[in-house]
């Protein structure tokens, strides 16, 4: 079985090493190693240029956006299986090996590996346990399609969906494993095939990333019913205030708190009781700041997606002629 990595790169000199160090560290070597180049200027190329541990070669596509990048690194790939990861992530030893035993089996179109958060301040251990599943959760892909940092498929399979969605330019990942789900069935799930990244490092960038997706699922019409509700949980506070008030109720007043207190409160227990099981070493004071930044991280991640949203259904409207129907085959 011949295998290609894949991945996209742009400006990424200073967390490319990571990826290429445990590239040249796996278990079971690629048989290629293809990265696309979306237009870098920041000495990414003279970082791939430089590597020798792995056989790697580079496609160059300025301006492509990442599913254009993937889907040029792909088609350039030889290999029967293509193995996708992400820049700046650091790969366990025997991430390509877990991750393509599965295809033993010519019954198995798909394989999804395990991402796991690899903080570097409080902050963000508290953003990793708050956003991202632990692998124990990961095992239902129903519910956590694979991410493009930890996944496998066969190259037919690749072409049996037409390839990643180059008309969206976040969520595509999304879009392409719902396809290959539709298409194929189940992902295969690969626990020990381990990517390991650093989550985003304060609230800007969180709110930057969580905007993004929100706009992207907005634009391919992704979980219309999961943004309403997020919708109605926020609403429905300030109603019941304004009608406390005029009403001078105080009841109508105490209930418009509980859709805050069910965000801040009980959709902040699962990233507690992540928390609870990853923060040994760290001080009572760095806990205490922890489980704090849960609750407010949840708050800014709705806020981000609350706006993010109807951006992407307005793009949609306007571009309704050309937008394509992805469920479709």
């Amino acid at each position: 079985m011949r295998v290609s990595v894949i991945s996209t790169v742009l400006n990424e000199a200073e967390s490319l090493p990571r990826l290429l160090d445990s590239l040249a560290a796996q278990t079971r070597a690629p048989d290629e190693v293809i990265i696309c180049d979306g237009g870098s200027t920041d000495g990414t190329l003279q970082l791939l240029e430089a590597e020798s541990r792995v056989p790697l070669r580079v496609v160059r596509q300025p301006g492509a956006n990442i599913s254009q990048g993937r889907n040029a690194a792909i088609e350039a790939a030889t290999g029967d299986v293509i193995a996708v990861t992400d820049a700046g992530v650091r790969l366990s030893p025997q991430w390509l090996e877990k991750l393509i035993a599965p295809f033993a089996d010519a019954a198995v179109q798909t394989v999804a590996g395990t991402f796991v958060p690899a903080p570097r301040t409080v902050f963000e251990m508290a953003m990793g346990a708050t956003v991202i599943p632990e692998v124990r959760e990961l095992v239902d892909t129903d519910r956590y399609p694979p991410s493009s940092r930890s996944v496998a498929f066969r190259k037919s399979a690749w072409k049996a969906v037409a390839g990643y969605p180059e008309w969206i330019d976040y969520c595509e990942d999304v879009i392409f494993d719902l396809r290959l789900r539709a298409q194929f069935g189940r992902f295969t799930f690969a626990p020990e095939a381990v990517a390991a990244f650093r989550p985003r490092p304060n609230l800007r960038a969180f709110w930057r990333q969580y905007y993004r997706y929100a706009r992207g699922d907005g634009k391919a019409n992704l979980w219309p019913g999961q943004h309403l509700a997020r919708y109605t949980t926020f609403l429905v506070g300030p109603v019941l205030l304004i009608v406390g008030l005029l009403l001078r109720s105080w009841l109508a007043v105490f209930a418009s708190l509980l859709p805050l207190l069910g965000v801040v409160g009980l959709r902040s227990l699962r990233p507690w009781r992540r928390l609870m099981r990853v923060w040994s070493a760290l001080s009572l004071a760095q806990k205490v700041q922890a489980a704090l930044w849960a609750p407010a991280i949840r708050v800014v991640g709705d806020a981000a997606k609350m706006s993010g949203y109807p951006a992407g259904v307005l793009w949609r409207w306007r571009h309704r002629a050309q937008v394509p129907d992805w469920r479709k085959p």
